[in-house]
């Protein structure tokens, strides 16, 4: 059989040889995979004993070996059993080359693929911006993935200058190309890395109001109060002037009332004292001031300011209520009128008319007698 085998060759090489290989490809494979189970295994039981989560992703990145790498890896230990021309050692040194690189760059595109997730996942526990890990992740995707080109090309005796050099002339003409893109994708880098807002902030810009439901890296999506969704380019959402009012501390909430004319000095003296109980009693508030401001056309007019000690919108309805039926029943008691706007008529008859007529036109003859007196 072996004589056989010596005598019959494929590719000039010898079948033996060929057997050889393909056993020692087999063997080599099969031992790779137990390897690779047997590292999975020990880092899995050292994972469990540590509280940290980087054990657990470094167990991950393993077992997502590609098994393609695996058995390109054996085939190469195969070789050797292989009687090669010297030109194919160099050739089995750049497989060699590419095969352990694409393997490296595959742990590493899985570990940043973990990490992002992980990431994302807090993000949305925590409403924080999820931009910066995107851009992250895409960033160190297309790093990875450059630099492994560049280096297998140099490995194989390319002159990379060159390629470099016009990658650098080609992308300049691809940013003047999108240039808008890129103008929301750095808006967006400022959004992550500013913070002007988070998901789940109400801002205010502009006619718009709204709450944040995502920030991507080219638009922002905002869930308006009637509802809708809308669409905001990034680039200009940054030129507005954005209120954002989910990081308010306090309001601070300014009102007036007015009050009838028919009130005495007395009962407004009692009326800023009245206002500061209302506003103490609502819970929540921190009274600032209530003063008597003016006198108005048809009103005697208060200004009061005070702070609600949550932001929460409705929370402040709520407590202006309480302060609004509080007066009205103080302000009943008391004998208090709200005042609103009023007009007063005198109406006269013909007769009262004529006589007024008449006084006003003697009055000037009355005045000249009086100085000729004088």
């Amino acid at each position: 059989m072996k004589k056989w085998l010596d005598l019959n060759a494929f590719l000039g090489i010898p079948a033996s040889e060929w057997v050889y290989a393909a056993i020692a490809t087999i063997v080599s494979y099969l031992a790779l995979i137990y390897l690779l189970k047997f590292a999975i295994t020990r880092l899995s039981m050292l994972s469990q004993r540590t509280s940290t989560r980087l054990d657990d992703m470094l167990v991950q990145v393993i077992e997502g070996t590609h098994r393609l790498t695996l058995l390109a890896a054996a085939a190469l230990v195969g070789t050797k059993f292989l009687t090669l021309p010297d030109r194919w050692d160099a050739r089995l040194g750049h497989l060699w080359f590419l095969i352990i690189g694409f393997q490296l760059a595959l742990w590493i595109n899985r570990g940043v693929t973990l990490w992002t997730e992980r990431r994302l996942e807090a993000t949305e526990r925590l409403a924080h911006n999820p931009v910066i890990t995107t851009m992250l992740s895409w960033t160190l995707r297309a790093l990875l993935w450059s630099v492994l080109m560049l280096a297998v090309l140099a490995n194989m005796g390319v002159n990379i200058t060159a390629f470099v050099a016009s990658l650098g002339v080609g992308g300049v003409a691809v940013a003047l190309a999108v240039q808008s893109i890129l103008s929301d994708l750095f808006a967006s880098l400022a959004i992550g890395l500013d913070k002007p807002f988070e998901i789940g902030d109400f801002i205010v810009f502009g006619e718009i109001a709204g709450s944040i439901e995502h920030i991507g890296l080219k638009t922002t999506r905002i869930r308006s109060l009637s509802g809708e969704q809308i669409v905001c380019s990034n680039t200009e959402l940054l030129k507005n002037t954005i209120h954002n009012y989910k990081r308010m501390a306090e309001r601070r909430i300014l009102f007036n009332f007015r009050v009838t004319y028919d009130a005495s000095p007395e009962q407004l003296r009692a009326v800023p004292a009245m206002v500061q109980k209302a506003v103490e009693s609502a819970g929540k508030t921190r009274f600032d001031r209530a003063h008597f401001k003016g006198f108005g056309d048809s009103s005697l007019d208060f200004e009061v300011v005070y702070y609600v000690t949550d932001p929460a919108y409705n929370l402040y309805m709520d407590i202006q209520q309480r302060i609004n039926l509080e007066l009205m029943t103080q302000f009943g008691r008391r004998g208090i009128e709200f005042a609103f706007p009023t007009r007063t008529l005198h109406v006269v008859n013909k007769q009262q008319a004529e006589d007024g007529a008449k006084r006003s036109s003697f009055a000037p003859h009355a005045e000249l007698a009086t100085r000729e007196a004088q």
